[in-house]
């Protein structure tokens, strides 16, 4: 008799929530994210930017999009401009960037719903892009918080 185990439905999500090890260390936390690793992403409105990510593999038949959406919006300042708690500059920024146009369709009916929600005191700033680099960074920053102990970028 042979087991049956489903395969995994693997997709990949980018996001800029400000410090990357506490980004990583919430979104790793969630059942469904498989994997994940933090880097730069660069995108098509300011080619010269590089945004602090965290990517995440997730099983989407464990964990949709929208849920790692939702959870997003929690582990970060949306409404913040280029800048989350002591950290400051466009590294910083909060960001949704996108692989396919069903990601983009996704994420513009997120941001959209929290603006309609009134729970922010200011507009929603987070924005949306398309990925067009991701750069891998060094591996003293993979899994930082796991590796070096702490609950947040806060050092």
């Amino acid at each position: 008799m042979t087991d049956f185990h489903e395969e995994a439905l693997v997709e990949q999500a980018t996001f800029g929530a400000g410090c990357f090890w506490g980004a990583e260390a919430s979104f790793r936390a969630l059942p469904g994210v498989l994997d994940s690793r933090v880097g730069f992403a660069r995108f098509a409105e300011d080619e010269s930017a590089l945004i602090e990510v965290v990517q995440v593999d997730f099983d989407a038949q464990v964990i949709t999009y929208d849920q790692l959406i939702a959870h997003f919006w929690t582990v970060h300042d949306p409404a913040s401009v280029d800048r989350q708690g002591a950290d400051v500059g466009i590294k910083y920024r909060s960001a949704l960037f996108f692989g396919s146009e069903e990601q983009a369709k996704v994420a513009s009916v997120a941001r959209q719903a929290l603006e309609a929600s009134g729970t922010l005191n200011r507009p929603v700033a987070t924005v949306i892009v398309p990925l067009v680099e991701f750069v891998l960074a060094d591996e003293e920053h993979q899994r930082y918080l796991e590796k070096h102990g702490g609950s947040s970028c806060s050092i």
